[in-house]
């Protein structure tokens, strides 16, 4: 059973997706858990590039692959969900 991902990993992943885009306008806590972090609606306007640099980040800081593009679409639709899939990727590793 999955747990709730908590303020800290967020807080973490904002930090790791501002990081690794250079982004020096926006503060972690600009940026909403809930939001698509691709389109208008968040404080970051990604795109497409931005993505594959999220992705390869994720997978270099926890250790997890995300091999399918449409796993990855979906994986990195919110801050919420990759804190989510992260989780879920730790418990599988820890069975």
């Amino acid at each position: 059973m999955t747990k709730e991902p908590s303020p800290e990993l967020k807080l973490e992943i904002k930090k790791m997706i501002i990081e690794t885009l250079n982004i020096t306008d926006i503060k972690p806590e600009d940026v909403d858990d809930e939001k698509p972090l691709f389109g208008s609606d968040n404080a970051l306007t990604l795109d497409s590039v931005d993505a594959i640099e999220i992705i390869m980040a994720l997978q270099r800081t926890y250790g997890i692959r995300i091999a399918d593009q449409s796993l990855a679409r979906y994986v990195i639709r919110s801050v919420n969900s990759i804190a989510e899939f992260i989780l879920t990727e730790q418990e599988k590793n820890n069975l």
